[in-house]
């Protein structure tokens, strides 16, 4: 169509990194003396995380990645937003895209309170936006359902608080490319219809959504468009459905 609006362009992207396998010997002299002699670190292996994968996002789409463990989902979407180099190939992307993982750091010494305000700008949003959305924030988090969270260390929180606080501190912005990494795969029920209807307004709004999760139905229910990763590889794109069924039938799911 016309009118549909590239998001995001990957061409044939590549992605390798090293990985220490084991305690090296020696220190830092002995590595200095590696890197000097330009010989390579027996500890140390490569790993083809991407292999060649190509896909064009549309605005208004809502992309879910699947694909069993290790098969280069959160690596795909590191690349993405250029948190990680590539190897081979380019990715071109319509503004700043942004990336929601459950890891994401946010400051485990300082209250919520705290962290709603510097997230928000890390996020890119105004002083004066963070504090009209400050309560929104927090309300869509749930934090303070069960007493007044928001006002303790985040090291007080289960994983399941921070998980959904840092979701909704990034969904309170809009987003050209909002990509989310497992982050609906904590909270109840509640929470994941309300993140759900968050996704689909972020669409209205002419984003894109790429959202990595383990949970095939959680994909279906919120993605219109799914890709699917194997070993680095890209296996099919195409409708949710339609791909959920063939991974689901590849997996025995």
């Amino acid at each position: 169509m016309a009118d549909r609006v590239p998001t995001v362009i990957a061409d044939d992207v590549h992605v390798v990194y090293k990985v220490n396998a084991g305690a090296r010997k020696g220190g830092a002299t002995a590595a200095l003396g590696r890197l000097l002699s330009r010989r390579a670190d027996p500890g140390v292996r490569e790993v083809h995380a991407v292999k060649g994968v190509s896909f064009t996002s549309y605005r208004g789409e809502a992309i879910g990645l699947i694909g069993s463990n290790g098969s280069g989902k959160s690596t795909l979407l590191k690349a993405i937003a250029g948190l990680q180099p590539v190897a081979r190939g380019t990715v071109y992307s319509h503004g700043q895209p942004s990336l929601l993982g459950v890891n994401a750091a946010l400051m485990n010494d300082l209250t919520g309170e705290r962290n709603v305000i510097l997230g928000g700008l890390a996020m890119g949003m105004s002083r004066q936006q963070v504090h009209e959305r400050y309560q929104d924030i927090v309300d869509f988090s749930g934090v303070n359902e069960k007493g007044d969270f928001v006002s303790l260390p985040m090291r007080t929180y289960s994983s399941g608080m921070g998980a959904r606080l840092r979701f909704s501190i990034a969904a309170a912005k809009d987003h050209d490319v909002l990509m989310i990494d497992e982050a609906l795969a904590t909270g109840d029920a509640a929470f994941q219809r309300r993140s759900q209807k968050r996704i689909e307004e972020l669409r209205a709004r002419a984003g894109t959504v790429f959202l990595v999760s383990h949970g095939i139905g959680t994909v279906r229910e919120t993605c219109d468009r799914a890709i699917w990763l194997e070993a680095g590889v890209l296996r099919m794109d195409g409708p949710a459905e339609e791909v959920c069924a063939a991974y689901e039938a590849h997996s025995g799911g």
